[in-house]
């Protein structure tokens, strides 16, 4: 089998790449990683060489391209089946594929206000309206999935899985922006951060210099939105 290459964006920054890498990883099979740094001169017309899109995450596969990272996860469940990625009983699963599609097509508060930022901490900010929809939505989301469909397990579904993968970038946002929410979200974000994919990803996002402006907060700023 051909080795799969994943193209994603900053660590620091680019919550879909993370969402990409995270499906590559989970496979257990042989990855090349090539990271293009987002927002240069050139990084358009790198991206442009792998993706007809012009963004991350690309997986390519031998002669075979995916780009999206929703996209890149289904394939990567095609690769590996024997992994876990959606639950089996159909409820679960229906649940596990709505939420993680409200995720892709969704949440706009946090995405424009709040943006992936591993190396940065602020703490006591208020969450303006829209901003505070989303981190109440994902909150009873989380609660609503182990509550129902979690009799065991630290994740969503029991196990690490393809809406894990979705919701793993709000997880980072919330422990950036010192989002407080529920006990059972607490220990579900717990258990996301310290998951040996996310700590690998998380270390190599800590030791990269670059900065990129669209996912900074200005100085001194007390909201969000």
């Amino acid at each position: 089998m051909s080795t799969l290459t994943i193209i994603i964006g900053n660590k620091n920054y680019s919550s879909w790449s993370l969402r990409g890498w995270l499906a590559a990883r989970h496979t257990g099979l042989p990855l090349k990683e090539v990271k293009v740094d987002l927002y240069t001169p050139s990084s358009k017309a790198e991206l442009l060489e792998h993706s007809p899109t012009g963004m991350v995450p690309v997986l390519e596969h031998g002669d075979t391209t995916v780009w999206d990272s929703f996209a890149i996860i289904d394939y990567c469940a095609r690769l590996a089946p024997e992994k876990f990625w959606w639950p089996e009983d159909a409820a679960a699963y229906a649940f596990a594929r709505s939420i993680s599609a409200e995720m892709h097509s969704g949440f706009m508060g946090l995405r424009t206000h709040a943006p992936m930022n591993l190396k940065g901490r602020w703490a006591g900010l208020t969450l303006a309206g829209k901003v505070a929809d989303d981190v109440a939505r994902a909150d009873a989301l989380w609660c609503q999935a182990r509550k129902t469909f979690c009799p065991e397990g630290d994740f969503l579904f029991g196990d690490f899985s393809a809406a894990d993968m979705m919701f793993a970038p709000v997880v980072t946002r919330f422990k950036t922006y010192g989002i407080t929410v529920s006990p059972t979200a607490r220990a579900y974000m717990d258990a996301v951060l310290a998951h040996p994919l996310m700590q690998e990803w998380s270390a190599e996002g800590l030791k990269e210099t670059a900065i990129i402006a669209g996912g900074e907060i200005p100085e001194g700023a007390k909201q969000l939105g």
